[in-house]
């Protein structure tokens, strides 16, 4: 039997993409960063409205800002990722980082960079935004969106929360993690079912 295979998405799941994008939101509009609030209901509320006013600010914070080069990890997922790595998890990257043309080679370049600045193991890495395509045990995803394709699919979800999530309630395919610390134990929980321990 060949490895337990788990996709992991990066953006709000390893990468703390939202704080960063807060803080490029706040530059952009030149508003204090305190005025734009932490946890929004979603990202209207610092002033991104539309899909041509996101990519705009995604163009810039990719070019200008180097945004996946320097958000920070969300606590203790390089590590767990590592642990999972050494017990015999093959991690998949599954991301849809290059969704805005014109910027797909630092966007790729600033990933590679920042999985290996903080030493996230992988075996395979995935741009897409069809995940589903993807073959895996299990996935784990903050985006309901590809959440809801992954499950229409038949694929297993662990769902990462944060303030984009919080409608999406657990069934047999989808499960839910607050911490890396809980993400692991459903990954091995997992692994032993597959494997029939």
């Amino acid at each position: 039997m060949g490895n337990f295979v788990l996709g992991v998405d990066l953006d709000g799941v390893v990468a703390d993409y939202y704080s960063r994008l807060r803080e490029i939101a706040a530059e952009w509009f030149d508003c204090p960063l305190n005025e734009l609030p932490v946890d929004p209901k979603d990202i209207s509320e610092w002033g991104i409205d539309s899909q041509e006013e996101y990519e705009r600010i995604h163009y810039f914070a990719v070019t200008e800002r180097k945004l996946f080069a320097t958000m920070q990890p969300i606590d203790s997922a390089p590590r767990t990722l590592r642990m999972l790595s050494n017990d015999g998890v093959r991690i998949r990257i599954v991301t849809h980082r290059i969704m805005t043309r014109r910027i797909h080679e630092p966007s790729i370049v600033q990933t590679v960079k920042w999985l290996d600045n903080y030493g996230i193991p992988y075996w395979d890495i995935c741009f897409l935004g069809e995940k589903s395509a993807v073959d895996a045990d299990c996935f784990v995803d903050d985006t309901p969106e590809q959440i809801n394709r992954l499950v229409e699919n038949g694929k297993r979800v662990i769902v990462y929360t944060n303030f984009t999530n919080t409608q999406i309630e657990e069934d047999d395919l989808i499960h839910r993690a607050d911490d890396w610390k809980r993400v692991k134990e459903l990954v091995e929980q997992l692994k032993d079912q597959d494997s029939g321990e």
